[in-house]
């Protein structure tokens, strides 16, 4: 959906993938349309899909806020949302939002103590140090929906396993899947008595001939991911150079195996991100149908 022209093409987009058999699409918050906005105008139109988002920033939004707001999305589209969010990155919350990014992991706790109660339940009382929120939601034909966090450090990994329904990653390799955020997200969960978190594993994938050009183009396209902390230190922790080492590329053979590997290191979901040529985005999708 990311690069979705207008809204006419985003809604276009939403329904092929429904017909295509996909089990879910999932709307970037960046700097283009509102990805919840985006979901409840496409999941009007389109139904048999879930919506999701991955992510929305949590620094500029009051959590009752948000919760209100998605509320309302899982309305307008029947129960089918799923609510991803994130602290974003410090470059972003203090350079362009003017925000302190002090102390991320306790602005994330006081945030989904919050948001969590008003989505699960529809009211709440909490107080904290930056975040309090004394109110209730009626929101006509909403309903509980599903809560991933973008965790990757240890200290998010264990607060989404404790509180949410589990993460949603980018720029991590099946190695440190495996070693690292799965163990530690689904121990959290475990501890605090939640069922087995959901594990959304983003990875751009390029079905081509020409593997090698492919991640020359990723190392140029996605630069931005080697230089970003949190996710430098998934890269270093699966011991690659940059983002471009953990694209999945390849031809069909090569890549199925590659995704096989990622779901045997516990990825509960694939939100694979089709990169490369029109040809080769084309085919990477018509692959993607393919599997189970």
């Amino acid at each position: 959906m990311a690069g979705a022209h207008d809204l006419d093409a985003l809604v276009a987009d939403v329904r092929d993938a429904a017909d295509e058999g996909f089990a879910s699409v999932w709307a970037a918050q960046t700097f283009a349309f509102d990805a919840l906005t985006a979901l409840a105008l496409a999941g009007r139109e389109v139904d048999g899909i879930e919506l999701g988002t991955a992510v929305v920033p949590t620094y500029p939004r009051h959590p009752m806020v948000l919760a209100q707001q998605a509320l309302t999305v899982q309305a307008a589209v029947g129960g089918r949302l799923v609510l991803g969010i994130g602290l974003s990155h410090q470059i972003v919350i203090e350079d362009m939002f003017g925000y302190s990014f002090d102390r991320p992991v306790r602005h994330l706790r006081e945030f989904l103590s919050v948001l969590l109660p008003l989505v699960r339940q529809g009211d709440v009382s909490f107080a904290g140090e930056t975040i309090s929120a004394h109110a209730t939601l009626q929101v006509p034909g909403a309903t509980p929906f599903p809560v991933l966090v973008a965790a990757l450090g240890p200290q998010m990994l264990r607060l989404a396993g404790t509180m949410a329904d589990g993460t949603i990653t980018w720029m991590v390799g099946p190695s440190t899947l495996s070693s690292h955020v799965v163990p530690t997200i689904g121990a959290a969960a475990e501890a605090a008595g939640r069922p087995p978190p959901r594990v959304v594993v983003g990875l751009p994938v390029c079905v081509t001939d020409d593997a090698p050009a492919a991640r020359e183009r990723a190392a140029r396209a996605l630069s931005i991911y080697g230089t970003l902390p949190s996710y430098r230190a998934m890269l270093d922790r699966e011991g690659v150079e940059g983002p471009q080492d953990v694209v999945v590329v390849g031809d069909e053979d090569a890549v199925r195996q590659r995704l096989e590997e990622v779901a045997h290191r516990g990825a509960t979901d694939l939100l694979a991100s089709a990169i490369g040529s029109r040809e080769e985005r084309a085919r990477t999708r018509a692959f993607l149908r393919t599997l189970p």
